[in-house]
């Protein structure tokens, strides 16, 4: 999930920077880029990966 969320975040910091709309300090491309970067980072780190599902029954069916 969070790769999906730095995903999008990277998307918005290329529009930012390739439509050279001008914002504050806040909504800089340059801090959706580290912001996209930081989530993931946790993605890869395992963190936010979703719910695991158990496998119940190990054995073989018959």
């Amino acid at each position: 999930m969070l790769g999906i969320a730095a995903a999008v975040l990277f998307f918005i910091a290329f529009l930012i920077n390739a439509a050279g709309i001008s914002t504050n300090e806040v909504f800089s491309s340059t801090n959706f880029m580290l912001i996209g970067l930081a989530a993931l980072a946790l993605h890869i780190a395992g963190i936010g990966h979703g719910w695991a599902t158990r496998e119940r029954g190990r054995g073989r069916r018959r």
